[in-house]
Formats: structure tokens, sequence, C-alpha cells
């Protein structure tokens, strides 16, 4: 895959820590430099290790957890983090909102230490409503990376969220200006960016009201029968070829952002 990404002309690569573990996290880090390729990394936490629990041992193996995930982030070469890391995906509990935010927000606290010594940011990720209920918008998502009071800890947005869960794209860009540390870039389906109706003129618009200069990752989900599919529902194949789509994905980026 490594091989494929650097052929198509990919300045980078973000990559999972899910069932990492040291080991494969310095082989990784060493393939990846191998191929010229640059590394950003994504994770999310379990119900095990969510440090928005009312249980305090949970909310203690939720902050050793992310502290591994700050280290192994580090091994692999990526001086970034991203991801739904402030409560388990698709677990709800609306009704605690707030004590669970203020739960997060403590733990990034504690965090900080780390993320400063392994020169990481953290980047908390809005997503749409089916998938969390802590946060949903961008300005949901600056509110939390503010009250940790961290100069690293930040907001990744993705235009498949946004085009769920925001009245105005570009406007919701721009809220995030000063705590913008990462961006995904898919269509409405998951799909091929600019072959659905996300409104890319918005996005644009919005990227560079905001003075954003980091990464654009095309984080696509376009094949159908694999467990992350499963995850994200994903039931049918949303492009009929995945190295066709990340090379069209690449293309539709250079033209739009340049």
């Amino acid at each position: 895959i490594l091989k494929t990404v650097a052929e198509l002309g990919y300045d980078g690569v973000e990559v999972s820590l899910l069932g990492m573990s040291d080991e494969k996290a310095e082989s990784l880090g060493r393939l990846v430099k191998d191929h010229g390729l640059e590394v950003t990394c994504s994770d999310g936490l379990s119900v095990k290790a969510d440090i928005t629990s009312d249980n305090p041992d949970v909310r203690v193996a939720g902050l050793e957890y992310l502290k591994w995930a700050v280290r192994t982030t580090a091994i692999i070469g990526s001086r970034g983090l991203a991801g739904v890391v402030y409560a388990p995906w698709g677990v709800f509990d609306a009704n605690n909102k707030i004590r669970r935010a203020e739960r997060a927000a403590n733990a990034f606290r504690m965090l900080h230490t780390d993320l400063v010594s392994h020169e990481v940011t953290l980047g908390l990720e809005a997503i749409n409503r089916f998938e969390t209920d802590l946060v949903n918008t961008s300005a949901e998502a600056v509110t939390l990376a503010q009250a940790s009071g961290s100069s690293h800890v930040g907001v990744l947005l993705d235009t498949f969220h946004l085009n769920i869960e925001e009245k105005d794209v570009k406007g919701a860009i721009e809220i995030a200006t000063k705590k913008l540390v990462h961006f995904h870039l898919s269509d409405n389906d998951r799909g091929v960016p600019g072959s659905g109706h996300v409104p890319w003129d918005q996005v644009q618009q919005g990227l560079i009201s905001a003075g954003y200069d980091g990464w654009l990752v095309a984080e696509m989900f376009v094949i159908a029968g694999n467990p992350a599919s499963a995850d994200l529902n994903i039931w049918r194949d949303i492009e009929p070829n995945a190295t066709k789509a990340a090379k069209q994905a690449l293309k539709f980026m250079q033209d739009t952002f340049k």
C-alpha cells in the first residue's frame, strides 16, 4: 500500500494505531521513510479506556492508553495524532454530555506534558450525530480543545461530517481557525472528493480564510466487506476501484487546493 501511495504521488500517509505494537511502529516508521513519505496517525478509544467514564479506573486506563498512543505516534515518526480520541466511538450518553466533556478536557490537560515531550499535537475530530453525541460540530470541537488548556490539543475537521452537521461549511471551518490542526476530505458518500455534493467552494474558501497549511488527507471508505467498512456502514462498493479512487482524489485535491 505504501508503495502504491508513493507511486500515485501522495506526500504522505495516515495510519491507524489500532492493532499497533512498539515493534510494528518502529518497522512501519522505517518503511514509510523508505518510500519517501511523511506520516500522520489516527486512533480512537475503547469502552475499557473511556476518559469520560463515571468509573475512575476506566478514566485512568483511558489516559494511560492516550499516553501510549502519543508515544507510539512519535515512534512511527509522526507529529500528529487525530481522531475520536475524546470518547469511545458509537457510545452515547447525552444526559451526561457536559460532565463527560469536562472529564475529557481534564484528561487532555493531564496529557499535555506527554504531548510536549514527544512533540505530538492531538486533533479532536468532530463527527456526525450517528457516531457520537459528544463532539458533532466545529464549535464543540474547538470548545473541548480550548477547555484542555493545552497548546498541543487542536481540532480535526472532516468534510463528510461537516456536510451532515453544519449549516455553513465555510463558517464552521473559520470557527476553528486558531485550533485547526488536521483536515480530512471525502465526498458526501465517503467517496472521491468532487464526485458528490459537498460544497467544495465553501471548503476551499474556509481553509484559505482560516490560513490552514497542514495536512489534507483523503479519508475515503469505498470498499464493502472489510471490518472498517462494516463499522462505518459501507454496504456496497462506493467506488469500483480503490486505487483509481485514490488517484482521482489526489488530482482533485491538487487542482482545488494547490
